[in-house]
């Protein structure tokens, strides 16, 4: 296989988690960095736990991450069909071709049969496995004869079909991350390949599906490591050239300890998931980064250094930098911690990238309603977005910018306001009524008024300040004034005269 190819192929049984999103970016960055092809492909064939919507979450949420497929169900391809559920005679083709060859077989037991051989085996304090060693006294196509299998067939009783798995051999695998292993056939049980609906399981359909569409490298989560051995004897009963592996370590709990799970994020307030999800069945919203206030090149940004270091340990990178250096030989075999402070502050590290005119524009696509003209926003857009992490709290932390204080911070009424201030602040409403709201001559005016009172310019500032935001906060006075104007301005110095009598 010349070209590289690769694919991400999530089940729709819900939403697309964090360690999905590094998994598909993984795969869309060697492929950049290779020159190659990334697929989505959709494995369905679990019925059973299907979600609807799921799908078109998975489509949405890479898209808003900027990881973009080459082929996809929606973008179709040379290999189409993408859904699994939608190659069922595909599978039908390699299935009579595997049952040909002496590593599969025809299984008739019934899920009650079996249910009752593992209790037999656990009160002798054993664990049944359907293997080597138990095949053989079995409902199956080894163990009865042909004539009985026949007849079973001409009955249309269920069946699945077993993968063999060979006796007492040493696989010598090998993985791009994690190295050279062997595991001994042994240890492997006969994995099901083909339910007995006829929909071939993940194992079965997944190597049919790569080979199909010539994936030349397989990335994917550490979950999927002891099913190695069964993949690679997969491709050579089928007689095919095997992909390369890797295996994506886990991203871990903050504390360190486990896989990171929607809990996790539940009980340290952080979304685990790129997107708000509904569930269907009992109409629950899981949080999304996206409406969490992530910007999405901060969080894709986020998610590819849980596990990999790009040269000069460099922390910042756009998605094409990151394709430009990504090496999978330098992806981490240790799992990754997430980090809830980390992730904010690569949100804050670009939200100063940002322009002032893209927050805005942010800001006015947003639920939070404003009414105010774009010229008045920009401007505190411009004043507020230093400290902001997210487009929300240049609204949150400026919110005295849209409405007047209801009432006066405590401990800041006891240093800003004395007896002396309330005739100090009228004398200055007298200057402001004459004054050319502008910023710079505001901050002149104040400071005549303090150099005529023989006053400190904090006698001034601070009760004015507490008087506009109801608490010593915000950015320059003065600025705070000009955008407010002279009206509103003067209308809370006099509520906060009134309320201070």
């Amino acid at each position: 296989m010349s070209k590289i190819r690769v694919r991400f192929a999530p089940s729709p049984t819900g939403p697309l988690h964090l360690g999905g999103v590094r998994t598909a970016l993984y795969d869309y960055l060697f492929a950049k960095n290779q020159g190659g092809e990334f697929v989505l492909r959709i494995e369905d064939t679990d019925t059973a736990r299907y979600v609807e919507g799921a799908e078109e979450y998975i489509e949405e949420a890479l898209e808003w991450c900027g990881i973009i497929a080459d082929e996809s169900p929606k973008k179709g391809g040379r290999f189409a069909p993408y859904r699994q559920s939608e190659r069922r005679d595909i599978y039908d083709r390699y299935t009579e071709q595997i049952l040909k060859t002496d590593y599969a077989y025809i299984a008739f037991d019934t899920a009650e049969e079996l249910d009752a051989i593992r209790a037999e085996y656990e009160a002798k304090g054993d664990v049944f496995s359907y293997d080597n060693r138990t095949r053989n006294r079995l409902r199956n196509s080894i163990a009865l004869s042909e004539e009985e299998v026949q007849k079973l067939l001409a009955e249309k009783t269920p069946y699945v079909v077993r993968f063999k798995m060979p006796v007492d051999r040493t696989l010598n695998l090998e993985d791009i991350i994690r190295g050279k292993s062997s595991v001994n056939t042994n240890t492997l049980d006969d994995k099901v390949l083909v339910k007995n609906d006829g929909m071939p399981t993940y194992h079965f359909a997944n190597i049919i599906d790569d080979h199909e569409m010539e994936i030349s490298h397989v990335i994917r989560g550490e979950e999927w490591l002891p099913s190695l051995g069964l993949h690679t004897l997969l491709y050579e009963a089928m007689g095919w050239e095997a992909p390369q592996f890797a295996h994506l370590s886990l991203i871990l709990k903050p504390e360190g300890k486990g896989k990171l799970s929607k809990r996790d994020g539940d009980k340290f307030g952080f979304p685990v998931f790129p997107l708000n999800f509904t569930d269907p069945a009992t109409g629950n919203i899981s949080q999304g980064y996206r409406e969490s206030g992530y910007l999405p090149e901060a969080f894709i940004n986020m998610v590819a250094l849980l596990g990999w270091s790009p040269a000069d340990d460099k922390e910042i990178l756009s998605l094409d930098e990151m394709a430009k250096e990504f090496d999978l030989n330098k992806v981490h075999k240790a799992g990754a911690r997430f980090n809830k402070e980390k992730a904010e502050w690569f949100n804050h590290q670009y939200i100063q990238m940002k322009s002032d005119e893209e927050l805005l524009q942010l800001l006015k696509n947003s639920d939070l309603n404003i009414h105010i003209e774009d010229e008045k926003l920009l401007r505190i857009v411009h004043l507020m977005k230093e400290r902001a992490t997210f487009p929300n709290d240049i609204y949150e932390n400026g919110r005295f910018f849209f409405e007047a204080p209801a009432s006066y911070d405590e401990k800041a009424s006891k240093k800003a306001w004395n007896d002396e201030t309330s005739a100090i602040l009228g004398d200055l409403i007298l200057k402001l009524e004459l004054a050319d709201f502008k910023a710079e001559t505001l901050k002149q005016t104040m400071h005549e008024l303090a150099e005529e009172k023989g006053l400190g310019m904090g006698k001034v500032m601070m009760p004015l300040r507490l008087a506009l935001v109801g608490e010593l906060k915000g950015p320059d006075v003065p600025d705070i004034l000009e955008i407010l104007g002279k009206q509103e301005s003067i209308t809370r110095i006099n509520n906060a005269i009134n309320n201070f009598k």
